[in-house]
């Protein structure tokens, strides 16, 4: 015999709005086994916590709360329990929020009945909750950043000087990620570099990080506290220890191939060093270029101007074994490119934001000075178009967050440059949300530039290389013909190449923006669906360095404090269990199981499949695959299942 609660929850007007909660207090009052229902405006305030504590102590042994979606306060409740004297796990949280008023607003009545079908399916399973023990597994001191940019150099800095070991993992032979192209940081206008690179140094320097570049993440296998990760390193083909950084090599070498860190608006060599204030500070072969990987006898020069003999064409593909306690994924953004419409790829004079950041650089292709590629000549007349691919159904239907202000900073690079430039800025909407942000808008303004509220609706590229806009200005309500010969893209922002090899690797959520998915964007913004797995900067989604540092921090410390401060952490007993006597050995399960967690072991003398409890995550998969029914999932047991649809039936 058991003795049920059912608690309600108003959420203000969420659910009370919608829901008639006095008749569902009412029904849920008369189900089998329930002593007590109640209803409250907030239940999971501290006055609506000590309601269901209250009554913990007065008899009640399993708790069923009607409130909103678990994975916004089950923890939470579970806390009540665990204070009130009873087991985490004889809690059942029934969602009539996000899925039963949010989603029947308009039809109280019809609400109200599912709600209480809801309840009466929450109440039949609490019958057969049972009390379940966490288990506690020993913590690694260590954290795993992926992802080498101004996010990821935060966190590894930040988790580093916490006391923490620190394996930073970069695709690119040098950490510094997009922020290292940049030549101004907005609102304020500070040199990037300046900012960038003494964190740079940092790193480098820092005895309790290990800086892995040229490298990826392989596997990853484990839990929260207890991470095997396997990183592949790929030959540099030069001995960093020996490297002097001199250059030597690159002044030497007859191969030029185009510059991804310029943006492909210069060349470099086949060995370079990736830009001057690289970490670290050595050059990387590229084999699909280098004439040494295609004839060995063709060339060696650059072995033969090394100074220090650093060049090593016998390096090998290396691969680290790391074990940590948590992961921060800082993977980043890439730029979105489907832009033919506007004119990118048709004519040279139309560029991307990036590519004017690489231009206005002193250290970029044209030494800090803002010219048209078609001819290096100072472009006359400029336009600059916001929400290239964004905010657009045919492209990206997203924000990319930083295109307003990264255009107003553009703006301000030509109008510095050239004060006479007739310049034009097409938007959609000017966001300027952020501190210093409209009086940098203002300051545009005062300098000049005409702003137009429209996207072109027709770009033609002319014989002279300029290229002609037709724009609808909302405001004027006509037409206006733009004649430019440079034309900057603001363009939308997508997930990083190679990240969605980390998110598999991960097992982790996406958004529908392919972005990675934190566990709740207000609660557990930081957090993912997966314990010890953190998001920092745009590998959750497109924001400004301010935002990308700030997650930073939060995401390393959010580590330290949930794991790597702790001695043992409590693994989730929600776990899926072999009933070995109904067992066939067909193995289906080992297949289906996404994590591993299942392998065969030999038990008197008979092989039988068992579960690695500490691998498994409880998805259920291996239950569901099973052909004879071997496999049960504690928590969410067949018959705890069955007698849930039983109560929305009966």
């Amino acid at each position: 015999m058991v003795s049920i609660g059912v608690y309600i929850c108003h959420c203000g007007t969420n659910i009370a709005g919608v829901i008639d909660v006095d008749s569902l207090r009412e029904y849920a009052s008369r189900l089998r086994d329930v002593i007590v229902a109640r209803d409250y405006a907030y239940m999971c305030s501290e006055a609506g916590q000590e309601l269901i504590a209250k009554d913990i102590k007065r008899g009640v042994d399993r708790v069923v709360v009607a409130a909103c979606s678990p994975a916004m306060h089950e923890r939470t409740f579970r806390e009540v329990l665990v204070k009130a004297g009873l087991n985490a796990y004889l809690l059942e949280v029934v969602n009539i929020r996000e899925q039963c008023s949010w989603v029947h607003s308009e039809t109280p009545e019809k609400a109200t009945e599912k709600a209480k079908g809801l309840v009466a399916m929450g109440v039949a399973r609490a019958r057969l909750l049972e009390p379940l023990q966490p288990m506690a597994m020993p913590v690694t001191k260590s954290v795993l950043v992926i992802g080498g940019g101004i996010a990821g150099i935060t966190a590894s800095l930040n988790a580093a000087n916490m006391g923490y070991e620190v394996f930073l993992v970069e695709k690119e032979g040098s950490i510094g990620g997009r922020m290292a192209q940049l030549e101004k940081t907005f609102p304020t206008l500070d040199c990037s570099p300046c900012i960038l690179t003494p964190m740079m140094a940092e790193v480098a320097s820092n005895e309790r990080i290990r800086l892995l570049t040229n490298a990826t993440v392989k596997s990853i296998d484990g839990v929260a506290g207890n991470f095997d990760v396997k990183i592949t390193i790929k030959p540099r083909y030069v001995d960093v220890e020996k490297c002097i950084g001199c250059g030597a090599c690159s002044r030497f070498c007859p191969v030029e191939i185009p510059s991804a860190f310029e943006e492909g608006l210069s060349m470099r060599k086949a060995i370079s060093i990736e830009f001057p204030q690289a970490v670290p500070r050595a050059p990387v072969i590229d084999p699909s270029s280098c004439l040494h990987f295609k004839d060995p006898a063709s060339c060696d020069i650059c072995l033969q101007k090394c100074p220090t003999k650093a060049i090593d064409f016998s390096q090998k593909e290396m691969e680290v074994n790391a074990k940590v306690g948590a992961i921060i994924v800082s993977t980043g953004f890439s730029l979105y490119r489907n832009l033919e419409e506007y004119g990118l790829y048709r004519s040279r004079n139309v560029i991307t934001g990036m590519q004017l950041e690489r231009l206005a650089c002193p250290s970029g292709p044209t030494g800090g000075k803002i010219v048209k590629p078609i001819d290096r000549s100072e472009p006359k007349t400029v336009a600059i178009v916001l929400c290239a691919g964004s905010r657009d159904e045919k492209h990206l239907e997203s924000c990319c967050v930083i295109g307003c202000m990264a255009g107003l900073k553009h703006a301000w690079y030509i109008k510095s440059h050239n004060p006479d430039a007739k310049l034009y800025v097409l938007y959609n909407d000017l966001r300027a949300s952020g501190k210093g942000y409209e009086e940098f808008y203002t300051r545009l303004r005062e300098m000049g530039t005409i702003f137009v509220r429209g996207k072109p609706s027709q770009v033609e590229i002319l014989d002279d290389g300029t290229v002609e806009l037709s724009v609808y200005d909302q405001v004027l309500d006509e037409i206006v013909d733009i004649r430019a010969d440079l034309i900057v893209l603001e363009t939308g922002l997508v997930p990083s190449e190679g990240s969605e090899k980390v998110r598999e690797a991960l097992k982790i959520p996406r958004g529908r923006d392919g972005f990675l998915l934190e566990l709740h964007p207000k609660l557990h913004p930081v957090e993912t669906h997966s314990e010890g797995i953190y998001l920092a900067g745009a590998a959750q989604g497109p924001k400004d360095i301010p935002s990308a540092v700030a997650q930073a921090l939060a995401a390393s410390s959010k580590a330290a404090e949930i794991v790597l401060s702790r001695e043992k952490i409590a693994v989730e007993p929600v776990v899926a269990e072999v009933r070995t006597e109904k067992c066939s050995r067909c193995m289906a399960c080992l297949q289906t199981c996404p994590f591993g967690a299942l392998k065969i072991e030999e038990v008197d003398g008979e092989e039988v499949v068992v579960v690695e409890e500490a691998r498994c995550k409880g998805c259920g998969a291996c239950v569901s695959t099973c052909p004879s029914s071997a496999l049960d999932l504690r928590h969410y047991r067949e018959r705890q299942i069955v007698e849930s649809i039983r109560g929305a039936v009966v």
